[in-house]
């Protein structure tokens, strides 16, 4: 049986976060509903937090992308997507531990801008990193309510 409170992060293939995603953002969906173009590409960073059995019970994907709202920034553009955390495990710090994952991976390759579109569930835990809004939220199709957040590294 798996502890309660204790589990890791490290950077982890797309594939095996799609259970996860798919539960979490699609509403139970087959996890191949999960994938996001891109997922596979060598330069993008995904971190998984797993349990003392393994089960990825967060996840967070880190994509070189420049920010459209700042696209004449210099330095790196890195775009958090599929960040989502089991509902068991939430309110124990995985959310924050895959975001500080990525957030590092970012900053270790230098200056930048690292930027995401969250829902209203996902706010509150980017703006504790560091995170500020820009622009006014919208209306996306598939998720809803979204705001543009972004921070420098």
């Amino acid at each position: 049986m798996a502890s309660s409170t204790a589990f890791t992060v490290a950077r982890a293939p797309a594939s095996e976060t799609y259970a996860l995603r798919a539960e979490v953002l699609h509403g139970g969906a087959a996890p191949v509903v999960a994938k996001v173009a891109g997922d596979d590409h060598p330069d993008v960073a995904t971190f998984a937090a797993r349990d003392t059995d393994g089960v990825v019970i967060g996840c967070v994907g880190l994509f070189p992308e420049l920010c459209p709202d700042r696209p004449g920034h210099a330095g790196f553009g890195w775009r958090l997507r599929r960040l989502a955390t089991a509902e068991s495990w939430r309110g124990r710090g995985v959310g924050t531990a895959v975001l500080t994952a990525a957030i590092q991976h970012a900053a270790a390759q230098g200056p930048g801008l690292v930027w995401c579109n969250a829902t209203p569930a996902g706010v509150a835990l980017i703006v504790r990193a560091g995170f500020w809004q820009v622009g006014m939220p919208w209306t996306d199709p598939e998720f809803g309510s979204n705001v543009r957040l972004l921070r420098e590294v």
